[in-house]
This record gives structure tokens, C-alpha cells and sequence, in this order.
């Protein structure tokens, strides 16, 4: 907080001698010089230099001068200093370089010079923050008086960071086109962060399974391009169309799967509705997040959902501003919102998203927004459902730092969803809470984006543990008033942010009975059916369900699983026994508990005794400085790796598929698996925590299958609602989880 008596200008000013642009996630020494001001800094009294909560940038250390992060501090009067790294700062500049003037002062005009990733020793420099974005303020205060009262400087030192050069490419298609309708494709050049670059260039070439036309033969990458599109594609005839992106006649993208129709009532729409911006803990200003959504991730809808506590009356109306202005019906959607921030004890977090600009925001706390607003606080969740009761809004429940406690509160007229992914990890015991209680909620997966990239999010080197989610909205247009209703209706899947094909639907040899469950028509209405889709609340009496599910993956599909409720009750793989061999998965997952600390850092030593290691290959390895690594002359494995409630692994292939033992340590669980006992089935070792296990199982050696159907069968007994859904799991350790049909008395 700035003095009430004293002005920021007299107390100093700070400059980056270094002031870039640098490459994102590249080492870099940055040279700050602090010089002292007015009344120069008493004994005791200390300079704080802070950066993001939410910054992978690299922690700084002091005491090895030839490894990554060295930092030095120094005073031109010999003062002496003590140095520090901590998370002492008012969020969302938590992460904090703290400087004490120890046996000494400094009068006016003294200066102190920080090089953080300083380069005299040896050191390669500071590992800097790997998303791209500009002004990357180093945020710096004073307490100039020893007495712990800090005055932020007016004018703070920042450098921005740009993309890197290309390290791989993206396609993006829709999901599903009209045969003679035109629709549109992406292609994306991205740095090994994830960040979308124009350091890319070369001539690229398609393979396309059906006929395209307006798809030209090639097309020319030039150094400083954006993203290419390539609109007005037409498929003449309906089918499943894979395209394939080759330079010099290497692959570099496959498309996710597109599904062409003679005709398509309903359409599909990918939305991450979950982010926020630099105004309140992200980063970049709420109009670059709005326009990356739309120009660079290439999703059909954004939310933003800002921290509510953070939020001001005057951001609060200029993202209603925003959002009417990036809202176009028919090419992109754009929703109103915030995140209720609520106190895990009150409630949790909740994302309320309107329907229309305009409406109050109802804040949990007023803790980092300063003034009269134009609401009160309302602390608990179940006063917040109360406050939005009349409002035309939908609510989604949500883990991130803080976590949705359904079992505390829930409105099941507006509440219709759960997220069980997003990039703090994956979630499914959220569903399993609305179930236990008897809910009747859908799955969504968004990302939660604090990096400026939604739709598109990765982990970069924080403990950020997973790609953002994105989510599959099934409905007759591309508007609000349709999101809506999608949402009201639990008719959406939702995926670790890959955009694969799912599809669910059940039959019924006699009629059975659905109902409109829409408050707004006051009883719920009923209607003979026999079909259902994921979302649909069926009353089937005695009336066996035949349940048809049909994936497309972006890669080899690993297995389906039908859920009852929390309990697997099928499964299916696209391949059988017999095509198992010298391939073998060793999978780690879970999380700590539930709470903010949930991530999981894995340990891990893998050695194979009376065998050999032909190869290896990571499995969802999220964190390019997180490798795999040979240790005892070639006859181990080491690595670092860090789950949040997904999945990571590593495949081996095996000199002879069933000789020898393996052996995995790891600081969680350990566990040795004889090869010539490991058939088709898994073995696992149980890890606690939440969910936390280790599995070890085959694989086929070379790529299968990225398509796989199958049908279950299930006749309701009565009683407690059953929610019948499914989830998939890909080789590439991506998964998605379908809406659920709930069978009710």
C-alpha cells in the first residue's frame, strides 16, 4: 500500500539495464539498479521485487554460482545485505525477491544492483517465464523506514517476451460440417512452450481422406506470418474425414477428427469458458485473452472469469463492454461472468456466466478491492444461489486453488454442470460428490487459463500440472441463447483439451419417458421417447437401455470405460490380447488431497533385470524441462514428474516381452512386476493420497486404432438415480468424460 504521507517519488527509482525483448522460457540475465531516494533506506529496512503468482518464471538461488537462477544483490556503499526468495507479497504479485539492509543504511543516491541469472560465475542465466507476453513487470517496493510499511515505486521495470522458434504445428477443424457448407482450417506454428510464433517457415502440403474443395495444394509459411487459415473448405459427401499436414514430405499435423453429414440439427462447438486475465491474478489484458480465444486457440466460445475479490466496479464494466463487443452470433460467443471466490469452508469457488451484459456482480469478499462497490459480500455459496435466484445465469462448480464443495451447497435450477478438468488437474471425485448427494449434473472441462492463452493453455515449468480442458457443447447454432440451453440440459463432453470425437446415445424397445426439467416452464414436463443423449433424464420403468458409443480419437485410443455412478461397470480396447508384446506402460496418477496443495511430485527410478531396454518414450509428459533420463550405464531410468489428479507414463519396449523383472521406486509407492506374469491386465500399486497408484500393463508395439465403438446394455432397478456415462482414455494419456444419461424412478 502507497504512504498516506509520503510520495512514491521520493523514494527511488529502479531500472532494467537488460530490457530485452526476450525469448519466453530462454535463460537471460536481467541487471536491475535500485538507486536510493529522498530518505534513503534506514537500517533494517528492505526492497521488495515481485513478479506474478502466476509466473512460471524460475525461483532465483544464491548459493551456487555456476547453475541456472544465480542471484546477486550489491550495494555501492558496502552496505550488507540479506537475500531471499519467498511468496510474501499481495496477491497477484505474490512471487517476491526480498532484499534486507542488514549492518547498514543507504542514503540518498546509493544504489543496489540485482542481477538475477547472474552470468560472471558461470551461471546460463534466469529461466524466464515461458508464456509470451508483453510488459512483464517486475513490481518493486520500498520500506524505507524499518518499519514494514512498503511503497511501491512509481515507475516499475518490464520486459516483454515473445515466442521462440517453431518446435511443432497444430491443425484445427470443426467437429462436425454439413456436406456443400463451407467451414474453415487452422493451422498453428508453435514454440516448445506452446506459444503460437512466427519464427516458422516452409512449404506445407495436405492429405485429406475425402475430397475438400477450396483446399489448395500448398501453402507457403513465411517468417512473421500469424496462424493460417484456410477458409471456404466444402466436403461434398458426408464421412469422417482425417487430414494429415506434411513438409517436405513429413508429417507435422493431423487434424483432430472432423464428421461430415448430409444434415446436422445439431452442431458441435468447442468452448473453454473458464480464464482470466492480467486485471485481476492472469496475465495480458482481458482484450488480448478475448482475442487469442478467437485468432490464435480458434474455439467457438470464451468466458472470462476473473477472481471476484479482485474485480472492481470500473474492470466489472468494462468486461460487459467487452464481451457485447467480441459476442457475434453465428461466428463467435462470448459470455459475461466472474468467479464467486468464496472460502473453501463457504462454499468454494463457483463461475457464474449471464446470459446478457448488465447484471450485478455479487462478490465473496471485498478483500483486494478498495472503495464503495456497487454490491455487498456475500460470504457463503448457499447465500450466492439465493442472490441469483430470478437471474437468467448458469453456475458451474469448480476446483482450482479453492474447491467447489457441493455437499455445502447446491441449485440444481442453475448449478447443471461440474468441472472435472482444467490446468490445476483432473477432478472426477467432484462428480462423484453430485452423485453421492443425488444431483444430476453434466461434465465440462476448461482450462482455467491465468496465462493469456485460452482455449490453448499448457502447464509451462509450474506446478501447474496439466493442459487446460476444453468442452464439446452440442447445439442447433453458435449463440448465446443455444450455450444456454446446451447447458441447461447437461448436453456437452468435456476433454483434457484435445478435440476428439465422442458420441453417446441409448435406445429403448418401448417408450420410455424424458422429462424438460426447465424451471422456467414451471413442472417438469413429460414426453415419450426412444432415444436418448448424454444429458437426458429418462424414466425407463422395466425398459432395458441399449447404450451405443462411438469415439474418434486425435490419437490411439487406450480404452472406454462405462460408468455407473463412481463404478466401472465395462470396458473396451481396440485391440485384443494377442496384439500385446514388448511394450510396456508404467502409469503414475492422483493428487495429495484435495486442497490447493494437490499436486504430486513423483520421484521416480525404473531399472529391468534379466531383460533389456530396446527403447523408451514419455507418456504426457507436460514439461519440456522434465525429462527421462539413462542412469547406471543405460540399465535405469530417472525422472521428475508431477501429477494433479491426470496421468503421466513412460513406454518401454522390451528386448523379449516376457523375460525378466521390473522394478519402479518411486518416493510414493514402489512396486516389482515379473514380466512373465504380466498378461493382459494391469498390475497396481496403490499410492494414497487421493486417487494416487502406480500401474504397470502392455500395450501393442506399434500405433492401433484411433477409432473404437462399443454398446452396453443395463436395465434400472430402481431407487437412487443412476448416472450412466462413459470416459475415454487415449495412449497419449488425453481423456474425456461424456455427460451422463441418469435413469430415475
Amino acid at each position: 500500500m502507497p504512504y498516506s504521507k509520503y510520495l512514491p517519488t521520493e523514494m527511488g527509482s529502479i531500472e532494467l539495464l537488460t530490457p530485452g525483448p526476450f525469448v519466453a522460457g530462454s535463460c537471460a540475465e536481467l541487471v536491475l539498479v535500485y538507486t536510493a531516494g529522498k530518505f534513503g533506506i534506514d537500517d533494517t529496512g528492505m526492497l521488495k521485487i515481485s513478479w506474478r503468482t502466476t509466473s512460471d518464471l524460475s525461483k532465483p538461488q544464491f548459493d551456487r554460482p555456476d547453475a541456472p537462477n544465480f542471484a546477486t544483490v550489491e550495494a555501492s556503499n558496502g552496505a550488507r545485505l540479506e537475500v531471499w526468495f519467498d511468496r510474501l507479497n499481495i496477491r497477484p504479485y505474490a512471487n517476491t525477491l526480498l532484499i534486507r539492509v542488514g549492518r547498514g543504511y543507504l542514503r540518498a543516491g546509493d544504489t543496489l544492483t540485482i542481477r538475477l541469472g547472474d552470468r560472471r560465475r558461470g551461471s546460463p542465466g534466469l529461466r524466464l517465464q515461458t508464456n509470451v507476453e508483453n510488459k512483464v513487470e517486475l513490481r518493486t517496493s520500498v520500506d524505507a523506514f524499518a518499519a514494514y510499511e512498503f511503497c511501491e515505486l512509481p515507475r516499475q521495470p518490464a520486459f516483454d517476451l515473445v515466442a521462440g522458434p517453431a518446435a511443432g504445428w497444430k491443425a484445427i477443424l470443426p467437429s462436425l460440417a454439413v456436406a456443400g457448407e463451407p467451414f474453415r482450417l487452422a493451422i498453428v506454428a508453435e514454440d516448445v512452450w506452446g506459444n503460437p510464433t512466427g519464427e516458422a517457415t516452409g512449404r506445407l502440403t495436405f492429405e485429406s481422406s475425402l475430397p475438400l474443395g477450396g483446399l489448395p495444394d500448398s501453402v507457403t509459411v513465411k517468417e512473421g506470418d500469424g496462424p493460417c487459415v484456410i477458409e471456404n473448405l466444402v466436403a461434398a459427401r458426408a464421412g469422417d474425414l482425417e487430414l494429415k499436414v506434411m513438409a517436405d514430405g513429413r508429417l507435422v499435423a493431423q487434424a483432430n477428427p472432423l464428421r461430415v453429414e448430409t444434415s446436422a440439427p445439431i452442431r458441435r462447438y468447442w468452448g473453454d469458458l473458464h480464464g482470466q486475465s492480467g486485471e485481476t491474478i492472469g496475465m495480458g489484458t482481458a482484450e488480448e485473452y478475448f482475442r487469442y480465444a478467437r485468432d490464435k486457440a480458434f474455439i467457438d466460445m470464451v468466458g472470462h472469469q476473473g477472481n471476484d475479490f479482485q474485480i472492481t466496479d470500473a474492470f466489472w464494466e468494462q468486461l460487459n463492454e467487452l464481451t457485447a463487443r467480441f459476442d457475434r452470433p453465428g461466428s463467435f460467443v462470448c459470455l459475461p461472468g466472474y468467479e464467486w471466490s468464496g472460502n473453501t469452508g463457504m462454499g468454494g469457488d463457483r463461475n457464474v456466466f449471464f446470459r446478457h451484459e448488465g447484471r450485478p456482480i455479487r462478490r465473496s469478499s471485498h478483500i483486494l478491492v478498495e472503495g464503495r462497490t456497487s454490491t455487498d459480500a456475500i460470504y457463503t455459496a448457499d447465500r450466492l444461489f439465493d442472490a441469483l435466484d430470478g437471474e437468467d445465469c448458469r453456475v458451474i462448480a469448480h476446483v482450482g486453488g479453492r474447491y467447489a464443495d457441493i455437499k455445502y451447497a447446491h441449485d440444481g435450477r442453475i448449478e447443471r454442470s461440474v468441472e472435472v478438468h482444467s490446468t490445476w488437474g483432473t477432478f472426477e471425485w467432484l462428480l462423484h460428490d453430485a452423485f453421492e448427494k443425488g444431483y444430476r449434473v453434466g461434465v465440462v472441462c476448461h482450462s482455467d487459463d491465468h496465462k493469456g492463452r485460452p482455449g490453448a493453455t499448457t502447464p509451462g515449468a509450474s506446478t501447474f500440472g496439466a493442459i487446460g480442458g476444453l468442452s464439446c457443447y452440442f447445439m442447433p447454432e453458435l449463440t448465446r441463447d443455444a450455450l444456454f440451453e446446451a447447458l441447461r440440459k447437461r448436453q456437452h463432453y468435456g476433454t483434457t483439451g484435445r478435440r476428439l470425437f465422442l458420441d453417446l446415445r441409448a435406445s429403448f424397445e418401448r417408450d420410455v419417458t424424458t422429462f424438460s426439467d426447465d424451471p422456467k416452464l414451471g413442472p417438469a414436463q413429460e414426453f415419450s421417447v426412444r432415444e436418448a443423449m448424454m444429458g437426458d433424464i429418462i424414466r425407463p420403468r422395466s425398459v432395458p437401455m441399449k447404450l451405443a458409443v462411438e469415439v474418434i480419437g486425435t490419437a490411439p485410443l487406450e480404452r472406454i470405460d462405462v460408468f455407473h455412478g463412481p463404478d466401472v461397470v465395462q470396458s473396451a480396447r481396440p485391440f485384443a490380447a494377442a496384439d500385446l508384446g514388448r511394450r510396456v506402460r508404467i502409469l503414475w496418477q492422483g493428487a495429495e488431497y484435495r486442497g490447493r496443495g494437490r499436486e504430486t511430485i513423483w520421484q521416480c527410478k525404473l531399472a529391468i533385470t534379466g531383460n533389456g531396454i530396446a527403447r523408451f518414450s514419455p507418456v504426457n509428459f507436460l514439461n519440456p524441462e522434465r525429462k527421462v533420463q539413462e542412469a547406471d550405464g543405460g540399465a535405469a531410468l530417472v525422472w521428475t514428474s508431477v501429477t494433479t489428479g491426470n496421468l503421466a507414463g513412460i513406454d518401454l519396449w522390451l528386448d523379449e516381452a516376457r523375460a525378466g523383472v521390473l522394478r519402479i521406486d518411486t518416493n510414493i509407492v514402489s512396486g516389482e512386476v515379473r514380466l512373465d506374469q504380466l498378461a493382459d491386465g494391469a498390475v497396481e500399486f496403490d499410492g494414497g493420497g487421493l486417487g494416487r497408484k502406480l500401474s504397470v500393463y502392455r500395450l501393442p508395439e506399434t500405433e492401433w486404432s484411433h477409432r473404437l465403438a462399443l454398446e452396453h446394455r443395463c436395465t434400472f432397478g430402481g431407487g437412487a438415480d443412476l448416472p450412466v456415462y462413459v470416459r475415454v482414455t487415449q495412449a497419449d494419456g488425453h481423456q474425456a468424460w461424456s455427460s451422463p444419461i441418469y435413469l430415475i424412478d
